[in-house]
């Protein structure tokens, strides 16, 4: 076995692309959409789905907004400019969180980052 994807709710589609393509250097895999269930399904993520995982947007026609759980946490993304990555994100408009620094009680360098839909994105330096 093996994660596929990850799938979150957003209510503007276009937005969240824009988000996770030109801010984090994801690209669109595929997109469908189910007129009969009035749905949109976008694959997004950093290379093929056979071998990597990804992430599912899903937009409920007519839905515009949704309560974020409690219970939802953040994706993690690993990057080698955890720097130059919050630039990119702050210079396209979008919200930086937390800036670059130790996390709590350890060395790891962290960031957080947040999508059009409020869903936290961790960003970690890796080397």
């Amino acid at each position: 076995m093996r994660m596929l994807h990850t799938m979150l709710r957003v209510g503007d589609l276009e937005a969240s692309k824009r988000f996770y393509c030109e801010a984090l250097g994801m690209k669109v895999l595929r997109e469908n959409e189910y007129p009969e269930g009035k749905f949109t399904l976008c694959f997004i993520g950093y290379g093929d789905e056979d071998s990597n995982t990804v992430i599912e947007l899903t937009h409920n026609w007519g839905k515009t907004d949704y309560t974020l759980g409690d219970a939802y946490g953040h994706i993690a993304l690993g990057t080698d400019d955890i720097r130059g990555a919050c630039e990119r994100v702050r210079s396209l408009g979008y919200n930086v969180t937390r800036e670059p620094g130790p996390m709590k009680h350890g060395t790891t360098v962290i960031a957080f980052v947040e999508d059009p839909n409020g869903y936290k994105i961790e960003l970690i330096e890796r080397s």
